[in-house]
């Protein structure tokens, strides 16, 4: 039996760029919207605070080898780096070419084209852009892909049959999408590559109903299930508890409450109730609350965490993988601190998740030898 591996994503703002400091204010990273975090109402978990206080940067070398570290200690695989990449204009990509060049820390890595335009929203969305996104035409695509090709040449580059692995986070948006995907394919063999193995996101955007174009699909949750897979009743029964909440609230003398909350066990139980097609890789997440990136009005917070929850719901997509033999779990996330879903351990729940992981991974194992 082969078991999958596990990879997560990794969020590379954890450094101050020239950019971040014009629309943010000097210094801003992504810990200065977890620093700045309060709790909305009673019980809200906020801030969160990295365990030692490691408010890190991630171009840090000694960084880069603890989560490394860390992360082969917990079984875990392999991380998958957000890549930024506008028409030609890179960002974030500091840690990644650290990483290419120092050639260390020793531990497997791809890439995941985060292509979305930058928004003051934080949401991908048309209002207030920041960094547009454009894909141009051939020369552009050659373009991007020699600036990739570094990465998929390095020997720690995660591979399925020899082939980089690469992710695109909204492939319905690229507008030439079969014809880039068939100049890439072709670069590849022309560089003395074996091919690629491409896949496309099922995220909380527009999904992509081209056939042929990708090898396979990996669900990115929570967000794929809240946009996609929800039955009426679940919908029905949150709009009422907002509902019930909110006069609760109001009659305790509490101005503040969640506007867009949902049930974490929920949310869990629809994931996991969800057979996995052929060609598709789960996805799998720690908790939910973007509020620190986009406040009170915009924020979505998952309620009611338990652990429990998470043992049963990991163990379960763990469990899909092995059964339809996917090579890969993806998890949301490494470090998504102000989103609320991160393994890094904190000061409230510590190691947990990994430890998790780890367990669930070293029990597979066991029944596999």
């Amino acid at each position: 039996m082969t078991l999958p591996k596990i990879l997560a994503f990794v969020l590379p703002q954890f450094h101050r760029v020239p950019e971040n400091d014009a629309w943010w204010g000097e210094g801003f990273t992504e810990w200065t919207n977890v620093k700045r975090a309060k709790p909305i109402m009673r019980g809200h978990y906020q801030p969160r605070v990295p365990a030692g206080g490691r408010y890190y940067d991630l171009t840090d070398p000694d960084v880069q080898r603890w989560q490394a570290e860390l992360a082969r200690a917990h079984g875990l695989d392999g991380f998958c780096y957000y890549h930024y990449w506008f028409g030609g204009k890179r960002l974030l990509e500091r840690p990644v070419n650290l990483l290419i060049e120092r050639g260390e820390p020793d531990f497997p890595f791809c890439l995941a084209w985060a292509n979305e335009p930058w928004t003051r929203a934080w949401d991908g969305g048309d209002s207030e852009i920041l960094m547009p996104q454009t894909y141009g035409l051939q020369e552009d695509w050659e373009t991007h892909f020699l600036d990739l090709l570094r990465a998929f040449k390095d020997p720690r580059y995660i591979r399925l049959d020899g082939k980089p692995v690469f992710l695109i986070y909204r492939s319905a948006s690229i507008p030439h999408c079969n014809e880039m995907i068939a100049c890439w394919r072709q670069m590849a063999l022309d560089a003395g590559l074996p091919g690629l193995h491409l896949v496309a996101m099922l995220t909380g955007h527009p999904q992509d109903t081209r056939e042929g174009v990708f090898d396979a699909f990996a669900e990115f949750e929570p967000m794929y299930t809240m946009a996609h897979r929800l039955h009426r009743p679940y919908l029905r029964k949150e709009k009422l508890m907002r509902n019930l909440r909110k006069v609760r609230m109001w009659l305790r003398g509490e101005r503040e409450f969640l506007r867009n909350s949902h049930d974490y066990r929920g949310i869990w139980r629809r994931i996991m109730s969800r057979r996995l097609p052929a060609h598709r890789y789960p996805g799998a997440f720690a908790d939910w609350d973007n509020s620190p990136r986009r406040g009170n009005a915009r924020g979505i917070v998952f309620r009611n965490f338990d652990k429990h929850t998470f043992v049963k719901g990991f163990e379960a997509q763990y469990r899909k993988a092995i059964r339809s033999a996917a090579p890969f779990l993806f998890f949301n996330a490494w470090n998504e601190w102000a989103e609320g879903t991160y393994l890094e351990p904190d000061e409230g729940r510590g190691l947990f998740f990994l430890e998790t992981i780890r367990d669930i991974v070293a029990a597979a194992r066991r029944r596999s030898l």
